[in-house]
């Protein structure tokens, strides 16, 4: 696609003005890489699973009468993933970390993801074919976080030598009943 170097200046725009954004890639609605700019982060992966959400974010605007499809959002523990529709065929990815100002993020991410658009329906209009098939590069070594693992507690199902002894089932009372006592005057 000819349009791919204007696309990929406008995610290069687009990172350069929000610095928290560390991946961003455009890539067609079934999940064709059109441009991006991900490092350490493969690119085709992303698109596809893009392609997988945008399908499941159509069926749910749709089901509840939202109208169409403009912007998804998903957060996790260090970070964003935010996609954007961008024109008729194409949509933009944007990574993100945690301390990201959401509010820009969107801003920025609304107004290139209709850069974008219109760069790519111009093309598809000019009958151009969406961008040239790749090899893909090696990526990039994806950086080591240390997470912590939460020990799993133990279950009640758990035999008792599994549990610790705070922890243990406690003998289960029994109500008592009384009966009451009548006194005769």
């Amino acid at each position: 696609m000819a349009a791919e170097a204007e696309v990929l200046d406008e995610i290069h725009r687009l990172r350069a003005r929000v610095p928290q954004v560390t991946g961003a890639l455009a890539a067609s609605v079934d999940g064709l890489v059109l441009a991006h700019d991900t490092p350490g982060v493969e690119p085709e992966g992303v698109a596809a699973l893009t392609a997988a959400a945008l399908g499941v974010a159509l069926r749910l605007t749709d089901a509840t009468g939202q109208g169409d499809f403009r912007e998804l959002l998903v957060r996790g523990v260090y970070g964003y993933v935010a996609t954007y529709a961008a024109g008729t065929s194409a949509v933009l990815t944007l990574l993100a970390q945690d301390r990201v100002n959401v509010g820009r993020l969107h801003l920025e991410g609304r107004r290139a993801g209709t850069r974008i658009g219109e760069l790519v329906d111009a093309a598809t209009a000019r009958g151009e074919p969406p961008a040239p098939a790749r090899t893909p590069a090696k990526p990039a070594a994806r950086p080591v976080v240390p997470r912590t693992r939460t020990p799993r507690a133990p279950a009640l199902t758990d035999p008792p030598a599994a549990r610790a002894p705070a922890e243990q089932a406690l003998p289960v009372r029994t109500p008592t009943t009384k009966t009451p006592t009548t006194t005769e005057s």
